[in-house]
């Protein structure tokens, strides 16, 4: 995230739009692997930052909040993605070209994003804000709300675990 981002500055809405969109955007992608899904949650937390406007004190809070609210809209989505393939029966079709195009731009090594693909939900979102929404552990703790201790233990079993699939792919 931008160091913009933890100014203590009065709340303007179209610079944090303008500097957060799309690292939320790539954030939310990264988690729930769908851009069109990840854009729709991004949408989503600044409708709802929006709302709550007057109740946070600067932009570093509403940064904050923004990241916590991505977080949690994709936990939404993925819950939501696995009630409805359990009680439709549907088995996910790839996304089409366009949208796999979109979601590749995220990041340019198709390995490493399918071994992310393969660990568990908590690990890939403390991997994912901290090497890609470069947060620190109190940040990724405030994020998902769970102890920072959780956060460097999660992480570290995270990266071996990552190590470990990505060896296998070798």
């Amino acid at each position: 995230m931008t160091t913009a981002s933890h100014d203590t500055s009065p709340l303007d809405l179209d610079r944090l739009y303008a500097e957060q969109w799309a690292p939320l955007v790539r954030l939310g992608a990264l988690l729930v692997d769908d851009v069109g899904a990840a854009e729709d949650v991004v949408q989503d937390a600044f409708v709802s930052l929006y709302r709550r406007q007057d109740s946070l004190r600067n932009g570093y809070a509403a940064s904050a909040y923004l990241r916590s609210a991505v977080v949690n809209g994709c936990r939404s989505a993925l819950r939501h993605r696995g009630v409805v393939r359990r009680t439709m029966h549907l088995v996910a079709t790839p996304s089409d070209g366009a949208d796999r195009a979109r979601f590749e731009a995220v990041t340019d090594d198709a390995q490493l994003m399918s071994a992310l693909r393969q660990l568990p939900h908590q690990m890939r979102e403390v991997l994912v804000l901290r090497h890609w929404g470069a947060l620190n552990e109190a940040e990724i703790a405030e994020s998902l709300g769970i102890p920072a201790g959780t956060v460097k233990s999660t992480s570290s079993r995270a990266l071996s675990r990552l190590r470990e699939i990505l060896g296998g792919q070798s």
